[in-house]
């Protein structure tokens, strides 16, 4: 094997282990956000005397910005240098976040973290991007999975950390810790960051922006409210048709354009199609179970917040520790028989919970989550890798954006569902208000089944986007060599 020094846009020379540190640390500390505060909810809405529908916007409203700018980076990483990109990025989330740690009312803290969001927005797809622009196709599972660990451990961590810090201290030291950090990878970046990714220098189509902007904004704020409003509110019905007939103009009328904001043509690869639709059936799966899980402890079992996320956390430990060894083995084998394996685990693991009582032993509901990351983590980067290496380098960028796309959507699509699921379930079951006068026992017991019958409901639902997972890994290739790739082979 050769020992070619690995060369940027400019044909210098650089350090690749050090610019992928600096790219997994500064990314995991945007991507912790998303999930660091499911915990924190109830002490900010006593903080800043706030309702449950308000506070929930700190999540509901970074997720939104968060789906919303990672159409609009395929534009921004073809038109600038990655090196500035990732760095304006990683500034604008420190920005967020000090307005987040400084936040004197609800409004700022807010605020600031639809500016994280915007930050987080970039960063994921830029890692990504970089990630398979930097390694050559025969080492991107490794490369991946390496990826993978700040994409699929931050998340999950992100409750047990905000338990412990909410029980521990102020909860403003929930982005105090952030801000040395972030300060620290800019410092890093100065340095060790260089720009990897050849420029096309694409005009921007404003209507396009505003297009995308309007359309996956109103059908994710549409899926968002299934939870609390119902599938037949006026309210959600009308979000998610304008979502979806503005998405239908979009694509419409990138498929038009000579050089379109978001090259929706990636889809013209049956490889990189069956993986996008796979890494969303995963997602469904994965999010949707993640938050009703939670639910039961707490409800059924009396858990606190923070015990709860400490139950989830063997199962992210594991995922996180097979993510890169999963990458690997992808390199040597491909995608199908990892894919295959690990959704038959996923689907096998969750059937259990659609059984669970108010006395399941936690440990065994801990080692079935643990056994279903596991699972997944034979999915979720060897599938999204195998998609990436059907496109053409000049593609990457457009692939990754459309690939977090669609995933950020069917994670809402499989929480709204489930949630629905839980919640419709339940209020059927529930015994009338009559027995509750005459016998509050008997009503409190019937409570507790209907409440369980709606995590049934729930988790059955989760069974079923196993077993449509399960069947789509059929579709895919056997080896990485049978792929063929949109317009030729990658360069590179």
């Amino acid at each position: 094997m050769s020992k070619e020094p690995v060369l940027d846009m400019h044909g210098k020379p650089y350090n690749r282990t050090l610019l992928v540190l600096v790219l997994l640390v500064g990314t995991f500390c945007t991507v912790l956000n998303q999930t660091l505060l499911t915990t924190a909810l109830p002490t900010l809405m006593k903080e800043f005397d706030v309702s449950a529908s308000s506070v929930q916007w700190l999540t509901t409203g970074f997720l939104l910005v968060n789906g919303i700018m990672i159409p609009i980076s395929a534009w921004l990483i073809n038109k600038f240098s990655s090196k500035m990109l990732y760095m304006t990025a990683m500034t604008v989330f420190l920005l967020g976040t000090i307005i987040c740690y400084t936040a004197p009312s609800f409004s700022f803290l807010l605020a600031g973290r639809l500016v994280q969001a915007a930050g987080v927005g970039v960063s994921m797809p830029l890692l990504q991007t970089i990630m398979l622009s930097i390694f050559p196709p025969e080492k991107r599972g490794s490369a991946m999975g390496t990826a993978g660990i700040v994409i699929g451990l931050a998340p999950a961590l992100g409750p047990t950390l905000s338990g412990w810090i909410i029980d521990s201290y102020s909860w403003r030291q929930l982005f105090g810790m952030i801000i040395p950090i972030v300060l620290f990878v800019l410092l890093l970046a100065a340095f060790l960051m260089k720009s990897v990714i050849q420029l096309s220098n694409p005009s921007i189509d404003i209507f396009s922006a505003i297009l995308s902007t309007i359309g996956f904004g109103s059908l994710l704020y549409g899926f968002s409210n299934v939870g609390d409003k119902g599938w037949g509110s006026p309210l959600v019905l009308g979000f998610l048709l304008v979502g979806a007939l503005v998405i239908a103009l979009f694509a419409r009328r990138q498929l038009h354009l000579e050089h379109p904001f978001l090259e929706l043509r990636v889809f013209s690869s049956p490889t990189f199609t069956i993986a996008a639709i796979l890494s969303g059936v995963t997602n469904m799966a994965m999010v949707g179970a993640e938050m009703v899980l939670p639910l039961y402890i707490q409800n059924i079992r009396g858990e606190s917040a923070f015990h709860s996320g400490l139950m989830l956390l063997p199962g992210a430990v594991i995922m996180g520790m097979m993510m890169p060894i999963t990458g690997r083995i992808f390199d040597k084998i491909g995608a199908r028989q990892l894919a295959i394996t690990g959704m038959f685990i996923l689907t096998v693991a969750t059937l259990p919970f659609a059984f669970l009582t108010s006395t399941t032993p936690i440990i065994y509901i801990v080692v079935l989550y643990a056994i279903r990351m596991f699972g997944i983590s034979m999915v979720m980067m060897p599938v999204t890798t195998s998609g990436m290496n059907a496109l053409p380098m000049n593609l990457i960028s457009h692939g990754t954006a459309v690939n977090n796309t669609f995933r950020q959507i069917a994670s809402s699509i499989g929480t709204a569902v489930l949630i629905s699921v839980l919640t419709n379930v339940t209020k059927s079951n529930l015994p009338t208000d009559a027995l509750k006068a005459t016998s509050p026992l008997a009503y409190k017991d019937q409570a507790i089944d209907a409440t369980l019958s709606g995590y049934h409901g729930a988790f059955f639902v989760a069974v079923i986007f196993g077993v449509l997972g399960f069947l789509i890994t059929f579709f895919l290739k056997k080896k990485e060599s049978d792929i063929p790739t949109l317009g030729g082979a990658a360069s590179k």
